[in-house]
């Protein structure tokens, strides 16, 4: 470890104590007033209003999407870091997977990186990527080139497990229809479709179809429309469908498949199959385990020690997948509470705002400007980083 390194590290740390009690009322205010996904209006005007007082030059509504922006410090050439940054909320549970901290981190990082360099050499970016719970704004940032030409994108996620990089499988929601014909079950039965028993059959068909599925890979559907009455046979029923696959390929297989289920189900029945994709792909994480193993360092140093992953165990899905796979990326998970919990509870909620969590997202926020730092300082970190990522690629398409 060369001494600038050292120094430079130091000099993160205190610009993050420094910056400690603002970082916790910044996401304790977003804890009290969650919003949900494209609704974080409140949310990205005190996450950007922070960044624009420090000094960054902020752009609003990135993307198309009123709620979302890139906040930009540095002197423009060179090296490009972005610091992300999520805070949409669960509906009925707030932040119960605890995006106010990933805002907080990512807001710390941020701050105490231009505290740190005064002009950061390079480009930091802080991005606001709203909807990661439901639409996936990070997908419409790839698209719209918010990433291009990023050597590193950041983030930590609050969890149960204290791992160096997470599991995350590739995720599509389908709804399946079908269309049959109105009868009424006693005067005419044999004139009517019934839609509703399609559906029904259709779950069965994919019943079967689970059994056979690998371990990151599976299907949970709803019925969202089963009929109006029970004295008319449904002319319409369709499900919604949450697929997940180990791989965005493996996950564009099960897509097929379910289509397949869904006319051969149709072909027996009589009725007509409507199968749409709602909503965006959110395709797998790809470690990167160079980005991995600053990060890992990096925490060390405040207690917190990362392991790899356990074997066989994945944690759901996420839009920085789409960013993961184009450009090297940084998505550890560091536990607030014990690993007989669980996300997405009333009970990690109130873990989200507890000391504890305090704690973590210091000790993240402090992590993530240390990597950002390393990347923007060290071109071998930033060759081997973009290395891998292609390494990971050829072994997925291989």
């Amino acid at each position: 470890m060369r001494d600038t390194d050292e120094a430079v590290y130091a000099t993160v740390a205190g610009n993050v104590a420094a910056r400690a009690d603002r970082l916790w009322d910044v996401s304790t205010a977003l804890h009290r007033d969650p919003e949900t996904s494209w609704a974080e209006h409140r949310a990205a005007a005190l996450l950007s209003g922070e960044l624009e007082r420090a000094g960054f030059r902020v752009d609003h509504g990135v993307a198309g999407l009123p709620t979302a922006f890139v906040a930009r410090t540095g002197d423009g050439d060179g090296p490009r870091v972005a610091l992300l940054m999520e805070y949409d909320a669960l509906p009925g549970l707030g932040h119960a997977c605890g995006h106010n901290l990933i805002a907080g981190a990512g807001l710390g990082a941020a701050l105490a990186l231009r505290d740190t360099f005064g002009d950061v050499p390079g480009t930091l970016l802080a991005v606001g990527t709203p909807a990661e719970e439901g639409g996936g704004g990070k997908v419409n940032e790839v698209a719209a080139g918010v990433f291009d030409g990023v050597d590193a994108a950041l983030m930590f996620h609050p969890g149960v497990y204290d791992w160096s990089w997470a599991p995350l499988t590739a995720s599509a929601q389908l709804r399946v229809g079908f269309h049959g014909r109105a009868a009424h079950p006693t005067g005419n039965p044999t004139e009517g479709i019934d839609a509703l028993a399609a559906l029904i059959q259709f779950f069965n068909t994919i019943a079967v179809l689970s059994r056979r599925l690998p371990s990151a890979s599976h299907v949970q559907g709803i019925v969202s429309q089963g009929g109006r009455a029970t004295n008319i046979v449904p002319d319409y029923a369709e499900g919604l469908f949450g697929l997940r696959g180990g791989t965005t390929g493996a996950l564009h297989q099960l897509v097929a498949e379910l289509r397949s289920c869904a006319e051969g189900v149709a072909l027996a029945t009589g009725s007509r199959a409507e199968v749409t994709q709602v909503g965006e792909v959110y395709e797998h994480f790809r470690p990167n385990d160079v980005l991995a193993g600053r990060f890992t360092d990096h925490i060390a140093r405040s207690g917190i020690e990362l392991t790899q992953p356990a074997a066989g165990v994945y944690l759901g899905s996420s839009d920085i997948g789409n960013v993961s796979t184009r450009v090297p990326a940084l998505h550890p998970f560091v536990a607030i509470m014990g690993a007989d919990g669980s996300d997405h509870t009333p009970d990690f909620a109130r873990a989200a705002a507890g000391e504890r969590a305090r704690r973590v997202m210091l000790a993240s926020a402090e992590a993530l400007a240390c990597t950002a730092a390393d990347v923007l300082m060290d071109s071998a970190i930033r060759e081997e980083a973009w290395s891998r990522l292609r390494e990971r690629e050829n072994a997925e398409t291989a």
